[in-house]
């Protein structure tokens, strides 16, 4: 079974594949009895017998039928979970497991949106190119009120609102969605399954500005490196002279592949200090990356969270660039994903992470060095503010 790494916003979604196995053995009626992996020193377990207890007690005297073994299960893990007092450490259903596994890698049966969380704890979206969602009027930003007639509220985690917006792609599978647009404006719509091949990366030669490349960093998928690699070869042969790189909206994913996209703009240089509980780590970037000269800027914003927090903080540690929008998410520790026997999943804070310059960006976030508020019209200032820097930057 995999051991996945994993940084993103809780919101999301968005870490994975690195080696090693967990597993793990229920004792009928009870939690698990044995936890056994030597490769990443865990200790087996004894056995809990007042868990073994209360359950034998429950199934013993209780009125009404007892609910399926698994459930019971399930429901002692997220107790235990729950204890933590972390909500980055949490359980997760073998759908739900299966659905995430699915996104990072690229493609899922869905309407085909990103799914973040508000301060206040509204479910906000941000619909993919060419998705059943954008086609159904779903706009960046718009609040999700209820789905198939029940309201989606705080108490709800975000990966089982995720899962409902996700099915099988068949005739008439779909889901019944009342939308909250940004004016305030509601309307409800069905909107059928698709399937949804998620770019990670965007780009293109900006056309108001022939010399400025723009890559767009949806999420980091294990498509990410590739895809940001194919970008910057086909700008730099397109002779672009500085690059605007896109971070904003990008809620995290995968550690090791995030690490792998900054080392195409850093030359070797430190990328971030992972602490666990028992030691630190320095991840390095590769060198001979294919952007490590041209200028550059990154465009932020309160969606910018973990994994794309840690590109953005080692590119601006290393004064290789300036951040430009808003204060970003603050997401700073990682997550790493045990897959259990019967594909269910927990998710576990394994480390934090620190930039360059030894920052804790967890509960903080990253301060853009041009620091800039959305345009009430809808204009894209940041963009606009990235050109006429850079274009300011080459002719100096």
């Amino acid at each position: 079974m995999n051991a996945q790494f994993k940084l993103y916003a809780r919101s999301l979604l968005f870490g994975i594949a690195v080696g090693g196995a967990l597993a793990v053995t229920f004792a009928a009626g009870f939690l698990a009895r044995d936890v056994l992996d030597t490769q990443f020193g865990v200790k087996a377990a004894a056995s809990y017998p007042l868990l073994s207890e209360a359950d034998g007690l429950l199934q013993n005297f209780y009125l009404r039928p007892m609910p399926a073994e698994n459930v019971r299960e399930y429901a002692a893990i997220r107790g235990v979970m729950d204890s933590l007092g972390d909500q980055n450490t949490f359980f997760i259903d073998p759908p739900v497991a299966a659905s995430e596994s699915d996104a990072l890698a690229g493609t899922y049966g869905g309407i085909g949106v990103q799914l973040q969380r508000s301060i206040d704890g509204d479910y906000i979206l941000f619909p993919f190119a060419d998705s059943p969602a954008l086609a159904a009027g779903i706009q960046d930003g718009d609040i999700l009120v209820t789905v198939n007639g029940v309201t989606i509220d705080n108490t709800m985690q975000q990966d089982a609102v995720d899962q409902l917006l996700r099915g099988e792609v068949k005739a008439e599978s779909g889901v019944e969605l009342t939308i909250r647009q940004v004016d305030g404006t509601e309307f409800t719509e069905f909107i059928l399954f698709g399937v949804i091949n998620v770019p990670s990366v965007v780009w293109r030669v900006l056309p108001e500005a022939p010399t400025l490349g723009y890559v767009h960093i949806l999420r980091f998928t294990n498509r990410t490196p590739s895809e940001t690699e194919a970008a910057l070869t086909a700008l730099r042969e397109a002779g672009i002279q500085a690059l605007i790189l896109d971070l904003r909206d990008n809620g995290g994913g995968l550690l090791q592949e995030s690490i792998t996209v900054a080392g195409q703009f850093l030359d070797g240089e430190v990328v971030l200090y992972e602490v666990t509980n028992k030691d630190e780590k320095t991840f390095t970037a590769e060198q001979d990356g294919l952007m490590t000269d041209l200028p550059m800027v990154v465009l932020v914003n309160e969606w910018t969270a973990s994994a794309s927090e840690l590109v953005a903080g080692a590119l601006l540690d290393h004064e290789r660039a300036i951040l430009i929008g808003r204060k970003t998410y603050g997401k700073g520790t990682i997550q790493q994903i045990f897959q259990l026997s019967d594909q269910s999943s927990i998710h576990v804070t394994s480390a934090e992470w620190f930039t360059p310059a030894r920052r804790a960006l967890d509960g903080v976030g990253l301060e853009p060095t041009i620091s800039l508020t959305p345009d009430p019209s809808g204009g894209d200032i940041d963009l606009a503010e990235g050109i006429r820097y850079l274009e300011q930057q080459l002719t100096q």
